[in-house]
């Protein structure tokens, strides 16, 4: 696998994700190329679109709907076509400046008679007058290309009166905020899993056990006794222990302290370092609980690309507590003395320094498609590209795995 991948969300007004967009660099080419130095080769190739007929779109969004870049030649060729994928779970974004022919325009006909949907990366030239408008449903607009206010709120607002519109590159949660009330438009960006600098909030009651669960399962030699009185006096961790226990070993059990006797120390805490994240982000975005998991599977991954084997736990529970700030609504320093955290962990959470800091500052970089930067990662620290590519697919591919294994137990609770 010669190609960086990566699925950037789209959220509602609501925060709920409702599609994710492919973003993907051939892993050939790496510091600074850029567009209008591409040979027709590279036009050409579909390395990213190839990754995703392998993968298929289950593992990159859960199931919600693509969005694939795709150029003229892709469009004329009929790619979209071949990937053997619903048409309903793909959008296929043109740039603005297609040559919109007659050629052009059936193919996009083709598409739209298939089923598929048709984005445009910013304003057609001549907009509505434009024939590709007809065929196009989602209109891409670039935040950092305008001066956020009014004015641009009521742009935004004239547009989603015509087609859905994307607002993209959105890096504040306040932003988001501001435009939020706009009818028919999605977001994207950074602002979600932005850190928190200023506050100290209350931590919610039913975050405390989660919390005391984590703490105690970090102690060297915890007393399982004490592990089951404190997964008893919260029932969602309670479920999530029996039905955890039920894929590994299905019986019946008395009770929770029965069911914990039974896991032993390893297994218990296997469970609690994903569990106790979840229940953590019960009140946040999915996306939240997600990335957080993903990047705690990336970093553990990585660990042997940035021969940093012997830190691959310490690694997986710097990926997973990456965004305890967003979680807890407190500055990371004051979030990190919730969580009985490994110094190391806590050095690149709370100070971004230390030797683990580097692979998080690399997974930031990856989950962004900060490509340019990605490359100079990879020269710095000699890093394999099928590696990265590699564990990057596991991460999503243990993530679903792990969301399908919650769903048929809860089928079978």
């Amino acid at each position: 696998m010669k190609t960086f991948i990566v699925a950037i969300p789209f959220f509602d007004s609501k925060m709920s994700v409702g599609a994710y967009r492919l973003n993907s660099r051939s892993g050939g080419k790496l510091v600074g190329m850029m567009a209008e130095e591409m040979s027709m080769s590279d036009a050409v190739l579909t390395p990213g679109l190839d990754l995703v007929k392998t993968l298929g779109v289950e593992p990159l969004t859960g199931g919600d709907p693509l969005f694939i870049d795709i150029n003229e030649y892709h469009l004329l060729m009929r790619i979209p076509q071949t990937l053997d994928i619903a048409a309903e779970l793909l959008t296929c974004v043109l740039s603005n400046t297609i040559k919109t022919d007659d050629t052009v325009i059936a193919r996009c006909k083709e598409l739209k008679d298939l089923g598929f949907k048709i984005a445009v990366e910013g304003l057609l030239e001549g907009h509505t007058k434009n024939p590709l408008f007809e065929f196009v449903d989602y209109i891409i607009v670039d935040i950092t290309d305008f001066e956020v206010g009014e004015k641009f709120i009521a742009t935004i607002t004239a547009l989603s009166s015509l087609k859905k519109v994307v607002v993209n590159n959105i890096a504040e949660m306040e932003t988001f905020n501001a435009l939020s009330k706009i009818p028919n438009t999605q977001f994207c960006g950074r602002f979600f899993s932005e850190p928190i600098t200023k506050g100290v909030s209350k931590i919610a009651p039913i975050k405390i056990n989660a919390l005391s669960l984590i703490n105690r399962i970090n102690q060297e030699d915890f007393d399982l006794g004490d592990i089951a009185d404190t997964i008893s006096q919260d029932p969602s961790l309670s479920i999530s222990l029996l039905r955890f226990l039920n894929t590994i070993m299905p019986r019946k059990i008395e009770s929770i302290r029965n069911a914990v006797a039974i896991l032993g120390q390893k297994e218990v805490k296997r469970w609690a370092t994903t569990a106790v994240s979840i229940s953590l982000a019960d009140d946040k975005p999915n996306e939240v609980s997600k990335l957080s998991l993903i990047r705690a599977r990336f970093a553990e991954n990585l660990a042997k690309s940035f021969e940093m084997g012997v830190f691959a736990q310490s690694l997986f529970m710097m990926g997973l507590f990456s965004l305890l700030d967003v979680i807890l609504e407190m500055p990371m320093e004051a979030a990190s003395n919730e969580v009985a955290l490994d110094e190391n962990v806590k050095d690149a959470l709370v100070n971004s320094s230390g030797n683990l800091y580097k692979v998080l500052d690399f997974i930031h970089a990856y989950e962004h498609a900060n490509w340019d930067e990605i490359a100079i990662h990879m020269v710095k620290y000699n890093l394999d590209l099928e590696e990265v590519t590699t564990a990057y697919i596991d991460a999503l591919e243990w993530y679903k795995a792990l969301l399908d294994a919650i769903a048929e137990d809860g089928e079978t609770a």
